[in-house]
């Protein structure tokens, strides 16, 4: 086998599971709000409560709410296919109107906090790697609380004590630097909680590896062997981990979003769940359903080039 099909082929596998993956997301989307209890031409009417039954029936054939609903899905499949996302019930704007102004903020805090969190993982675990037990017990105790908090209570201990009492960072919006650090360091804790003790675990078995013992014979300080021979080994978990990673920055957002007052999809969302605003749903969960395709694909990418063993294995095959 070649190289070049060695890098084909992953793309080829994640992009035919990447297509059932968003239909399943968008079927399974269609069905869920299809089964909330309410009726969705409330949504469109908003809050007035005078609607004639003319008027109601008027928005049903204008909505095609009257149909029956496999047919409601099929037209709902055939314009994701078009790239028609439909028009949003509540605010009565196209999709990707509603979406363009807030992807940008969301964007940016997961951006933040996938540093943050990447930064804290790697830097506890470098720093306490092959170190005594108490240092590990340490730090240990610490990604298990910011593991163990729930991220709402996170937000709200930064804001009581970084905002409100000592007035170094802004409470809410998204104005500025400043007011990213607060929602960004909730959101990236707990993620690098986990991280950090799975890279630990990688670099404390690397650092017993043969290897690694060749390298301390040949006069190599206990660092050079952690951050230069070692360190590639720590990787490899961190890239199977990051499907997990882009669901915690998703399911976190929504969150984040809500107790810091910061726009962004994930209030959107709440907003349109709540209100069952079912083409701004749909939009949003095939936009995560994307977003955990493309990790994937690109991770499957990633492990080429961080174990250099993939793109050799078979290549003469």
């Amino acid at each position: 086998m070649s190289v070049t099909h060695r890098w084909a082929l992953p793309v080829a596998r994640r992009l035919g599971s990447g297509v059932l993956v968003l239909w399943g997301a968008a079927t399974v989307s269609f069905l869920v709000l299809h089964l909330v209890p309410g009726d969705v031409v409330d949504t469109v009417l908003g809050p007035s409560t005078a609607a004639t039954p003319e008027l109601r029936k008027r928005i049903r054939a204008d909505y095609g709410l009257g149909d029956p609903l496999p047919v409601q899905y099929l037209r709902q499949l055939a314009g994701l296919l078009t790239g028609d996302l439909g028009r949003s019930y509540q605010q009565g704007l196209p999709v990707g109107d509603v979406l363009a102004g807030q992807i940008g903020p969301t964007v940016e805090l997961a951006l933040a906090a996938t540093v943050l969190a990447l930064l804290i993982a790697f830097v506890a675990a470098v720093a306490t790697a092959g170190r005594g037990r108490a240092a590990r017990a340490v730090a240990s105790g610490l990604e298990l609380l910011a593991v163990s908090v729930p991220s709402y209570w996170l937000g709200i201990l930064a804001l009581t004590f970084l905002s409100y009492r000592l007035r170094l960072l802004p409470a809410a919006g998204d104005q500025g630097p400043a007011a990213l650090v607060l929602p960004a360091l909730t959101l990236a804790l707990p993620i690098g909680g986990v991280l950090a003790r799975v890279v630990r675990q990688e670099l404390d078995e690397a650092l017993a590896r043969p290897f690694a013992l060749t390298a301390r014979a040949r006069g190599a300080s206990e660092r050079t062997v952690l951050l230069r021979h070692t360190l590639r080994h720590a990787a490899l978990p961190v890239a199977t981990l990051s499907g997990w990673v882009v669901g915690s920055l998703l399911g976190g957002a929504v969150l984040t979003e809500t107790v810091f007052a910061r726009p962004g999809l994930g209030r959107v969302l709440v907003t349109a769940v709540t209100s069952k605003d079912i083409p701004v749903v749909t939009a949003l969960v095939l936009l995560s359903a994307a977003a955990f395709v493309v990790v994937n694909l690109l991770v499957d990418l990633a492990y080429l080039v961080i174990d250099p063993r993939l793109r050799t294995e078979g290549a003469g095959v």
